[in-house]
């Protein structure tokens, strides 16, 4: 459950004594119940208005805002969760059912998953602490040991966690870095930590981090609620310390923490547990931010017709280097095997021949060196049939090459923008971002994270988040960006983005990325919108390499696509 607000990091608790018990008050009244083709028409934030008796709560006036459409994969903010929260309290939710329900998930997933072991549940001043509360209640019913342990004062404590904790009818110990280690001591080898949630707005540090390093040093199992402590719900980022979960219980939607590192990493395993908010909640927020999946835009994969011809289904060029030639070869392949009807490499002349015996359906065609080169590639440039271009891969982070990229942007052609065809704009960003802004958005950026700070250091705070840092990119050069990385951020210009979570680790591999620059290149080149072809090509890579396993190399990726793109069967029904 969130917190309305974040409590302070350093509440000194009331006794230094690790084994003073805290009184259980009895049980107060009862409180009353309180542009992309993804886009959807934008809305605005909820309305405050009461709902009529009769009705659910109104969906209120759209704004200007751009919006994913509500799924099962938004990603939400904790001001977005909140909403949704009071989206059910409106319906007649009361909040202190959604915390049972909370804390009981909480609970049901330590059963199924952990062995029965003396657990130490850390719980907070807040609606969180009010979970581990309900989960205490829980676990101790089904004759888990437990000790709950409090880190503020009974009295101060949110109201409904008030109630929650009035419900518990075991003792209560103040919590502090000395205490934790003494209830450690005494055999504890898991850990709920109920401590901050999603409210969090300040570091933790004080007496607070002295119990999540405690925690951290026993190497104990630890089980967070919501988000770990001091992991920030909408950055992933770390706020002074933080635990390291093995697995992570939250509520209704995942949060922006448990995708993007280092948050992806410390949160462990995330569940995502219904606590009864309706879908409907969604349906007054502005989703601009989902992870990435083919639910989002599996209806607008290019699909061949009975009546298509390779003309039809696009040309794609990719510029090949003198010297390191396999990086245009995976591009190409990879384009072509992605759907391209035709797919071109135009390579220096004195590389022609390398090229040329290692293609078989692909075309090559060779460049004048020199002073002619840009003249060159801009002839190739004007068949009217090349819709899409692939710069950057081997290419070489010279004047050719820049030469290159604006005769490709100027075209007016879908381009893909990788690696060199990057770098030979580190010194003026300005420049690209003028050449970009024509084609409307119908360019890809595909920095890694070295790439990317060399770009834009100078205009966009290398200090946020990734997901704040690809946005601004976007915005900034009016293009989409690809932030490569084990937590890709696909980023519009509009600020809509999705995030890669399938993406296994085998990907760190020399050539994996040219082959997603040929991917999107070869999407692009059927005419797929350039934010939804980095969306496609982005997952489809993870989910090739994913099922590849071990020993990955850029060639099995290519391989793996014809059956990454095979309509999977219906899963079978669950047993009666």
């Amino acid at each position: 459950m969130t917190d309305p607000v974040a409590p302070s990091s350093d509440v000194a608790p009331e006794a230094a004594n690790p084994a003073a018990e805290q009184p259980v008050p009895p049980p107060p009244e009862a409180l009353p119940a309180a542009e992309s083709p993804m886009a959807e028409p934008p809305v605005a934030e909820p309305s405050p208005a009461e709902p009529s008796p009769e009705a659910p709560p109104e969906v209120p006036p759209q704004d200007t805002a751009p919006s994913l459409p509500p799924s099962l994969h938004a990603l939400l903010t904790a001001q977005q969760m909140r909403a949704c929260e009071q989206y059910a309290v409106q319906l007649g939710t009361p909040l202190i059912v959604l915390m049972e329900r909370a804390g009981l998930a909480v609970a049901e997933h330590i059963v199924a998953r952990y062995a029965k072991c003396p657990t130490l549940i850390l719980c907070g001043p807040g609606n969180n602490g009010g979970d581990g509360f309900v989960a205490a209640r829980h676990l101790a019913a089904k004759g888990w040991p437990v000790r709950v342990l409090l880190f503020g004062n009974m009295e101060e404590l949110a109201p409904e966690a008030k109630i929650a904790a009035s419900r518990w009818r075991g003792a209560v110990i103040t919590a502090s870095a000395a205490a934790v280690q003494n209830v450690i001591s005494k055999g504890a080898r898991l850990v709920v930590d109920a401590l901050y949630g999603i409210g969090l707005r300040r570091p933790i540090t004080g007496e607070a981090a002295g119990m999540l390093q405690a925690i951290n040093q026993a190497n104990l199992q630890v089980v967070s609620v919501d988000v770990p402590s001091g992991l920030g719900a909408d950055t992933g980022q770390i706020m002074g310390q933080t635990l390291a979960a093995n697995s992570t219980v939250t509520f209704f939607r995942k949060k922006l923490a448990h995708v993007l590192m280092p948050g992806r990493l410390l949160c462990g395993d995330v569940v995502v547990a219904d606590i009864g908010i309706p879908d409907e909640a969604l349906r007054g927020q502005t989703l601009q931010v989902s992870e990435n999946h083919p639910d989002l835009w599996s209806a607008y994969f290019p699909q061949p017709r009975m009546n298509t011809n390779k003309y039809h289904r696009g040309h794609c060029l990719v510029l090949g280097g003198a010297r390191l030639t396999g990086a245009a070869r995976l591009a190409a392949l990879a384009a072509q095997r992605i759907g391209a009807g035709l797919v071109t490499i135009a390579a220096p002349a004195s590389a022609w021949p390398v090229y040329a015996a290692a293609m078989t359906s692909i075309m090559v065609k060779d460049l004048a060196e020199g002073g002619h080169f840009a003249s060159s590639f801009a002839e190739i440039l004007a068949d009217h049939r090349i819709n899409a271009a692939v710069l950057g891969p081997g290419a070489g982070a010279d004047d050719n090459l820049h030469a290159a990229v604006l005769a490709a942007l100027s075209s007016g052609k879908h381009c893909v923008l990788d690696a060199d065809a990057l770098t030979v704009f580190d010194r003026d960003v300005g420049e690209l971002r003028a050449v970009l802004e024509p084609l409307y958005f119908q360019a890809v950026l595909t920095p890694h994270e070295g790439e990317f700070e060399r770009l834009f250091n100078r205009h966009v705070d290398m200090t946020k988040d990734k997901l704040t840092r690809a946005r601004a990119a976007a915005a900034l050069v009016g293009a989409p960006v690809l932030l490569k990385g084990a937590d890709t951020v696909i980023a519009s210009p509009n600020g809509l983005a999705l995030i890669n979570t399938n993406a296994p680790p085998t990907l760190a591999t020399a050539g994996s990325g040219d082959v997603l620059a040929g991917m999107i290149g070869g999407l692009m080149a059927q005419n797929t919108d350039a934010f939804v072809a980095a969306c496609m090509a982005s997952w489809l890579h993870g989910a090739v390499a994913a099922e590849h396993g071990p020993c990955l190399i850029p060639e099995d990726l290519i391989a793996g696509l014809p059956h990454a793109l095979k309509p999977k069967p219906p899963p079978p029904p669950p047993p009666a």
